[in-house]
Formats: structure tokens, C-alpha cells, sequence
């Protein structure tokens, strides 16, 4: 197949720190590549390159007999660069036929725009792939899988050569994937190529024709999928062995009292019946398919939904939480599942972000806050975290995912609690990340720490969990010593009606 886009030498840095580094690589019509590396190897430098947001300070971008030195983001879209990303960037207020096509309209220096036509061009392209969504619901009220089927479709109206997609399976079940996979496959069969942006590289080798490894900046793999080795594509990534992290198996349950105790906690439609114990040195996995009442149960156990029945103990005393503030006074901390938008203040410092959740406790007498005189509190938690940045006053948009994740889990640490609540705290990161993100559990849990990890992901809650809770349609389906079962059991247990 003929070539659509080629970059040539491309380099960019950001201050001292060298993103890209005399990066080469080809991408042909109909071709699915896999794009793979660490948080900080260059991946979301180059994407942006690519749709015109970053300059290069180097380099050459030539797509078919066109060279540039830099595209804007109107020439990314008209030369046929679409890219969807985690959030898929879309308006949830607006209907799905709105999203597919009202950035065609705008962007098409129209005076006026005329609905019914507007309708009937993004019911085609949605059309194109999918028959089950309507035209008219607003895009909130969909599930991740169809947020993204319409985030396709507008790129397909926009006339897109090739589709960007970065860390498209995220949010997805194995069944969702499946259905991506096999759309994935009808655009290669069309002659519309995919950069498959992805930490899974177990999926990038199932989809992907060719897969191309950054590694602090420079390209150090490029090859066919079926070639590619998953234990060697995490040497190239990392440059070194990443041994997944075993807990040492226990020979039966922890010793001693509860630390928390959860009695029939109930809120329909989202769980019921909810009852288990947590001991302190105990991690504990819940796991479930979505919709299955999972996140729901974590933002109760923090006091963020209120149970309409049910009760909480810790350390046999009974508790109630308003809000999260509440959580926090009680000695329990949560890393959420969406570290962007629920767990942090990207523009803000790591100092500042770690601070906030103690402010109140670190306030002065008369309630004000000298900033100054706690800056120490963020150095110390990135030297102990080991958070990649010059220093702790570095803002936190700045830094990589798995290290935006370390700030998230150092907020929660510097709180002092008893329990951490974990929901899905290596989404989206890197092998090495998620193997220290690992390591630094079992670390808490020897401490004394009691730690709830929710998670879909089977081989980490194998991994790390001595006892695992299945939940199904908001009930407990299943309770499991974690060593008692195997990965294709779990996986059998989690699918079944």
C-alpha cells in the first residue's frame, strides 16, 4: 500500500527535557501501527505533532507529495488527521448527530447552519458503523463504547486518512473491545489507516500490522506485530526486565479484629447487600464487569453517594460520611478511577496538590495557610514516590501520566489513612509504572495499611489481592481467596450470566 504520512528526523524539546529525539517513522494507507511506550517516551508529543498542536524543532512531516515543517491544526484535519483521545473530546451536552457534525459546519465558514442537512451527513457516517445508536440522545447519556463509535463517526464525516487513537480501550469491556477490533478492521479493509496509541500490548499485538516502541524520546523498535515478542517489547520499552510484583502467598486469612466492616450497604439501582470485612495488612480486590455497581460502592465508601440502607464500622465504631472531607478525618483515602478530572488540579503544583487535602490541618490558628513554610511536604512526597519532575513545584499537567498517578496516590498518603480505597489505579499507565505502582501496594499493606483495590484488570488483582469480591448487577457474586483461583477461572467467573 502507498504511504500516507511520513515524519522525517523529528525532534522537540520543552525547556532542558528532550521529548522527541530524531524520530523516523512511516505509516501506510490501510495500515493499523501500534505506537507503544512508556508515560514520558515521547508518544503524546509525537500525537501532537501530528494534529498540528506542537511545533517540531526539527524535522519534516511529508503526507503524499507534501511537505511540512510544522501543520496547524486546521492542515492536520484537511490533509485527513483525525484523533481521538480518552475523553474522546466531545460535548456531552449536545445530541450525537450534533457532535458528529457541527465542527464540520463551524469549520466550514458557513453563516448559518441547516439542521435537517446536518442530521442527514452525520446520520451517514455514523451509518458507516453502527446501526444501534440514535441520532437525537445526547451524547452524556451513552456508554464508553458508543462515546467512541460517535467520536469515529465524526472523524469519518471529516473525511479522515488516519484515525489517532489514543488508549482507545480504556474504558471498554472485553465485549466492547471485541466490537472495536472488528471496526478497526473494516477501516484498514477501506484504505483508512490507525495509530493505535496503547500501554495493553497484548491488544496491540492482536490488532495492529506494525508496531513502533519510544523510548526517552527515540525510536528504539519498529517491526511487524506478528515478529514482535511481548517480553521484548517491554525490554525496549523499559531498557530493562519488568518482573510483575507477587504478593508472598498467606497461608490462610489475616489475623485480628476488622479494620472496616460494611453490613448490608444498599443504594438501587446501583448495588445492594453489600456486606465484607477489611483487616488491616489485607488487600482486598472487588472486581466486576461496568455497570456491574463497582464505582458506585467505592464513592459510597468514601462518603461521596449516600447508602439509603446499611452500615459502616471502623475499628468497630460506627461511622457516616457526608462528603469526602468526612472520608479523610476517618483516616480513609481514594485514588479514583479517572485521575485527570477527579483527582487532580493539573495546573497547580505537585506541592499544591498534595497539600490540599490537609490544608485544613495545616491552616494556622486563625485559618490561613502559609504556602511557603509547607513547600517541604511535596519534596518529600516526589523523592518517596519518586515522581519524575525537576522538582516539586513543577505543575502537574507537565508530567506523564504514570507520574500524574504518583501524585495522586502521594495526595491520598499524605493524609495519613488507614484505608486506601484504589479504583483502577494503573489504568492507562505503563508496565514499569503499574509494576511500582504494584510493589508500592504491598509496601502499604506491610505497613498495616487495610487496602480495597477495585480493578478489572485479572492478572493485577491475582497479582496483589489476598481475597477478591465479584460483584454482578450491584450483588456479590462470588468471594475468593486470591491464590485459590486461576486467571481463566476468574475470567469465567466475571462472564458468566
Amino acid at each position: 500500500m502507498p504511504t500516507f504520512l511520513r515524519v522525517e528526523h523529528i525532534s522537540k524539546r520543552f525547556g532542558g527535557v528532550i521529548a522527541l529525539d530524531d524520530v523516523s517513522l512511516g505509516i501506510e494507507e490501510g495500515q493499523i501501527v501500534g505506537l507503544v511506550g512508556e508515560n514520558g517516551s515521547g508518544k503524546s508529543t509525537l500525537i501532537k505533532i501530528l494534529s498540528g498542536v506542537y511545533t517540531p524543532d526539527r524535522g519534516e512531516i511529508h503526507i503524499g507529495d507534501r511537505r511540512y515543517k510544522r501543520l496547524t491544526p486546521i492542515q492536520a484535519i484537511r490533509e485527513g488527521i483525525s484523533v481521538i483521545y480518552q475523553d474522546f473530546a466531545l460535548c456531552p451536552n449536545l445530541s450525537v448527530a450534533e457532535n458528529i457534525a457541527i465542527a464540520r459546519w463551524v469549520f466550514s465558514g458557513r453563516r448559518t447552519i441547516h439542521w435537517r442537512r446536518m442530521y442527514r451527513e452525520a446520520e451517514r457516517a455514523l451509518r458507516q458503523i453502527s446501526d444501534q445508536i440514535p441520532l437525537d440522545i445526547e451524547v452524556g447519556q451513552l456508554s464508553a463504547a458508543d462515546r467512541q463509535i460517535v467520536a469515529i463517526a465524526r472523524a469519518l464525516l471529516e473525511q479522515a486518512r488516519l484515525i489517532i487513537m489514543d488508549e482507545p480501550t480504556t474504558a471498554l469491556t472485553e465485549k466492547e473491545i471485541t466490537s472495536l477490533f472488528r471496526m478497526l478492521k473494516r477501516l484498514r479493509e477501506e484504505g483508512i489507516a490507525v495509530l493505535f496509541v496503547s500501554h495493553k500490548l497484548h491488544e496491540v499485538k492482536e490488532i495492529c500490522d506494525r508496531i513502533v516502541v519510544l523510548r526517552d524520546g527515540r525510536k528504539v523498535y519498529d517491526g511487524t506485530a506478528a515478529e514482535a515478542d511481548i517480553r521484548d517489547l517491554q525490554v525496549y520499552m523499559t531498557g530493562r526486565v519488568v518482573e510483575p510484583v507477587q504478593f508472598a502467598a498467606r497461608a490462610g486469612e489475616v489475623e485480628g479484629p476488622p479494620l472496616l466492616r460494611v453490613e448490608g450497604l444498599t443504594l438501587e439501582p446501583y448495588f445492594a447487600a453489600i456486606s465484607f470485612k477489611l483487616k488491616r495488612y489485607e488487600v482486598l480486590g472487588i472486581t466486576g464487569l461496568l455497570g456491574s455497581g463497582r464505582r458506585e460502592l467505592a464513592l459510597a465508601l468514601i462518603g461521596v453517594l449516600r447508602p439509603a440502607a446499611g452500615t459502616m464500622e471502623i475499628e468497630g465504631r460506627p461511622v457516616k460520611m457526608g462528603n469526602i472531607w468526612d472520608a479523610w478525618k476517618l483516616g480513609i483515602a481514594y485514588v479514583p478511577e479517572d485521575r485527570i478530572s477527579e483527582g487532580l488540579h493539573l495546573p497547580c503544583s505537585i506541592t499544591a496538590n498534595v497539600i490540599l487535602p490537609n490544608i485544613r490541618r495545616l491552616a494556622g490558628p486563625l485559618g490561613f495557610f502559609n504556602y511557603r513554610r509547607h513547600r517541604g511536604i511535596g519534596e518529600r512526597w516526589r523523592r518517596e514516590l519518586s515522581i519524575k519532575a525537576p522538582s516539586a513545584e513543577t505543575p502537574v499537567r507537565n508530567l506523564s501520566g504514570g507520574n500524574q498517578q504518583r501524585v495522586v496516590l502521594a495526595k491520598c498518603l499524605a493524609t495519613e489513612p488507614r484505608i486506601l480505597v484504589l479504583n483502577s489505579p494503573t489504568m492507562g499507565v505503563d508496565v514499569a509504572s503499574k509494576a511500582a505502582i504494584h510493589r508500592f501496594i504491598r509496601e502499604l499493606c506491610d505497613r498495616g495499611m487495610g487496602i480495597i483495590l477495585i480493578s478489572d484488570d485479572i492478572p493485577e488483582l491475582l497479582q496483589t489481592c489476598d481475597r477478591i469480591l465479584i460483584l454482578k448487577r450491584g450483588r456479590i457474586s462470588h468471594a475468593l481467596r486470591g491464590r485459590a483461583v486461576t486467571e481463566t477461572e476468574l475470567h469465567k467467573m466475571l462472564m458468566e450470566g
